[in-house]
C-alpha cells in the first residue's frame, strides 16, 4: 500500500485525536493510530477502549486501499519536526513494515495488523439529536468543572445530559456544588438522557468550535456517538441513575444580593489566602447594602477583611462558604453582575448571572454552605 499526504495536515488531525491515547494501555494495539485508506481518503482512529475518536484526511495520492496500525508516539514526534511537506508512506502488507519518505530521507518503523484494532460498537436502537457546536461547547464549559472525582459515586463524575420537547439540560455536581445549564431555544423530538464521562467531554471541548455547525448526537443505553465536521467520537456512557438534582435546588430564597462579579471574585480570592488551609472557609456578612467578606486561620493568626457595596433585599445574615467553590463558580460565569440567592445560613446558596444572558439560556449554580465556627 502506498499513499502521499501533507505532513502539516496529518499532524494537525493526529494532534486533535491524540488526546484519546493513554500513557499505559491494557492492550498494546491501543498505543497505535489506525490508518484506513479508501478511495483517496485516509481515515485515522485512536482508542482507549472506552472512547474512540476518528478523523478524515484527503490524500494527495492514494490509489490502493488497506489498513495499518502505526505507533502513535514515534509518528507524532517525527511529524512535529517537518515543515509543510508531502510525505510518502510505503507499507508492506505482509511484514507490516512502514517506510516514510521525505525529500531529505527515509524513516522506517514497524506497524501492526489493522484488524487487531478494537471495533467500534454498533449503536442499536439509537435516538438522535442535532445541536449547534457553540451550544454543546458552552454546555460542556459551564458544567465540566463541577463534576465529582469520587470513585464510589461514578454517576457524579460525568455530566448528565437531558433532552426533552421543551429544553436541553446539562447538569454536573460533586455534592458540594451543582451547575444546571438549560437551553429552551433548542428542543429534542424524542425525550432521552445519559451521563457522559469526563474524558470524552474534554476531547469534545477541544475540537468543537464556537460556530453554528451542527453536531449530530446518536445515543442508546450504553454509548453515545458524536459527529462533527470530519471528526467523530464514540464513547461508553456512565451506567447508573443520576441523583434527583431538582430536589436539592432551594425554591424559596427571599434574600437576594446583586454584586459586580469581578469585584466579588477578586475579593474572595484575596481574602481566601488568609483562610484555614483545610476548610478554605470565607465568611459573608450582609448588612443593608454592604457585604463584608472575611477569613481567618487561627493556627497561624492570619486574618483578612474586605468590604464591598452591593444591592441587597432581605434580612441581614451571615453565611460561610468554601472559597475554592465560590472562586470556581464566579470564574465560570460571564456576566458583569451576579445575583446570589440565599434563604438561611445552613441552606444552599444560588449563583445566577444577572442581566446578560442570551434569550433561551438559563444558568444556575448552587453551592453548599459550611458551618461557621463562631
Amino acid at each position: 500500500m502506498k499513499f502521499i499526504v501533507s505532513s502539516s495536515t496529518l499532524l494537525k488531525q493526529l494532534q486533535q485525536i491524540s488526546g484519546v491515547l493513554n500513557s499505559s494501555n491494557p492492550l498494546p494495539i491501543l498505543d497505535n493510530f489506525l490508518f484506513i485508506v479508501e478511495k483517496g481518503n485516509l481515515t485515522i482512529s485512536a482508542s482507549d477502549l472506552e472512547s474512540t475518536m476518528t478523523t478524515e484526511v484527503t490524500l494527495i495520492e492514494g490509489k490502493q486501499s488497506g489498513k495499518i496500525a502505526i505507533p502513535a508516539k514515534i509518528l507524532l514526534e517525527t511529524l512535529k519536526t517537518f515543515s509543510e511537506h508531502p510525505l510518502t508512506f510505503l507499507i508492506d502488507d505482509k511484514t507490516k513494515g512502514i517506510e516514510i519518505v521525505s525529500d531529505n530521507g527515509k524513516y522506517k518503523l514497524t506497524g501492526f495488523d489493522g484488524d487487531e484494532f478494537p471495533k467500534v460498537p454498533a449503536l442499536d436502537g439509537a435516538k438522535s439529536i442535532e445541536v449547534p457546536a457553540s451550544l454543546l461547547q458552552k454546555a460542556i464549559a459551564k458544567t465540566l468543572f463541577a463534576t465529582g472525582n469520587d470513585e464510589l459515586r461514578p454517576v457524579m463524575s460525568g455530566v448528565f445530559s437531558q433532552f426533552s420537547k421543551d429544553s436541553l439540560t446539562f447538569v454536573a455536581t460533586d455534592a458540594h456544588k451543582l451547575v444546571r445549564y438549560r437551553r429552551t431555544d433548542h428542543r429534542a423530538k424524542q425525550e432521552g438522557a445519559f451521563i457522559l464521562p469526563k474524558k470524552p467531554l474534554n476531547l469534545l471541548k477541544g475540537i468543537l468550535g464556537t460556530g453554528d455547525e451542527p453536531v449530530s448526537i446518536a445515543y442508546n443505553d450504553s454509548n453515545a456517538f458524536f459527529t462533527f465536521g470530519n471528526f467523530s467520537l464514540i464513547c461508553r456512557l456512565i451506567d447508573g441513575r443520576y441523583p434527583n438534582y431538582e430536589a436539592v435546588i432551594p425554591v424559596d430564597n427571599p434574600n437576594k444580593l446583586t454584586i459586580d462579579r469581578i469585584q466579588f471574585l477578586q475579593s474572595v480570592r484575596r481574602v481566601s489566602i488568609f483562610s484555614n488551609k483545610t476548610t478554605h472557609q470565607v465568611r459573608l456578612k450582609i448588612q443593608g447594602s454592604a457585604l463584608q467578606i472575611s477569613a481567618e486561620d487561627l493556627d497561624f493568626a492570619n486574618e483578612a477583611n474586605e468590604r464591598l457595596s452591593c444591592q441587597y433585599t432581605g434580612e441581614d445574615m451571615e453565611i460561610g462558604f468554601n472559597a475554592r467553590f465560590l472562586v470556581e463558580m464566579l470564574s465560570n460565569l460571564d456576566s458583569e453582575e451576579v445575583m446570589m440567592e440565599l434563604s438561611a445560613p445552613n441552606r444552599a446558596g444560588l449563583l445566577i448571572p444577572s442581566g446578560t444572558e442570551s434569550s433561551g439560556e438559563d444558568l444556575l449554580m448552587l453551592v453548599m454552605p459550611v458551618m461557621l465556627n463562631n
